[in-house]
């Protein structure tokens, strides 16, 4: 369970560490870290710094090891370059949707605490890699919580939606959280490179926006994701052609459902392998007192 982080991984992790001991140490940096909405505009680059910036020591520990658990699942699957072009694209886009939130609540309500509130943490891409687990092993089953993997981003947004009626500052993670649910579904859902097939995105049923939802919602959730659907593909019953999404009567690169069974094939086998070292390496660590008693006899 504690080892197998990938290096990548480990240096994300000192970043998100680094820069919550910035913020405790120079309080005023949040101000040029953080993301305030009335100051974003001549402080642009705080659209990405905000995403690595923790302000609380709980945000910071669920933040690294959510990381170094779920980055140690998907990078081995998509590779180091894309699994930090996730987090990059995944970030940036979240950053943005918020501050726009934030700027239409406060037209909205006129309260100025939606333009100067301090918008930082690494939830929103953990929101996105829940997405990419969901895409790869939609079907495993948590060990403790008896639950399919496919469930966590409905039941976390879910969750969290219902903590915000009792909590006032609901408005510094909510969005954060929704939106990074929903940019990193659109990413694998429509845009993610694969070398090895020239492919892009995941047009599978099983990975459908409508999988969010429970069964009796989604006749309700279809024809609204559909027209989404027409504005990035051009064809709102994509996935019914055996050739993938089309445009213009024509296949649209990266739309095989074929290759995203296989990629699910792959990260199954890849958790089963890991889950499988993780055993053997245990069984070892618990013989080795053994042997050891055995030579000393």
């Amino acid at each position: 369970m504690l080892s197998g982080f990938t290096k990548l991984c480990k240096g994300l992790a000192v970043i998100l560490i680094g820069g919550h001991v910035v913020v405790q140490l120079l309080p005023t940096s949040v101000t040029y870290l953080a993301l305030i909405p009335a100051r974003t505009i001549p402080f642009g680059w705080n659209l990405i710094t905000a995403g690595y910036i923790e302000q609380s020591v709980h945000g910071v520990v669920v933040s690294t090891l959510g990381l170094l658990f779920m980055g140690k699942l998907l990078e081995p699957i998509w590779g180091s370059k894309e699994f930090l072009k996730f987090i990059f694209i995944v970030n940036f886009l979240t950053s943005v949707c918020v501050f726009i939130t934030a700027i239409a609540l406060y037209y909205l309500t006129m309260q100025e605490k939606y333009l100067y509130m301090p918008l930082s943490g690494f939830h929103g891409v953990l929101a996105g890699f829940l997405v990419g687990i969901k895409q790869i092993v939609p079907d495993q089953e948590l060990y403790l919580l008896k639950i399919k993997v496919k469930w966590l981003p409905s039941l976390m947004l879910l969750l969290s939606i219902a903590i915000s009626f009792f909590t006032p500052e609901s408005a510094t993670y909510l969005p954060t959280l929704i939106f990074g649910t929903y940019i990193g579904w659109i990413y694998l859902r429509y845009l993610q490179r694969k070398p090895e097939s020239k492919l892009r995105g995941d047009p599978s049923e099983d990975f459908a926006f409508a999988t969010f939802f429970p069964e009796f919602l989604r006749s309700i959730i279809d024809p609204i994701a559909s027209i989404f659907h027409r504005m990035l593909c051009g064809k709102s019953e994509a996935s019914s052609n055996p050739q993938g999404y089309t445009l213009g009567g024509a296949p649209l690169l990266g739309s095989d459902p074929i290759e995203a069974s296989r990629r699910r094939e792959r990260g199954a086998r890849a958790l089963e392998e890991r889950l499988a070292a993780e055993k053997l390496a245990a069984g070892r660590d618990s013989e080795e007192p053994h042997i050891d008693g055995n030579d000393r006899v």
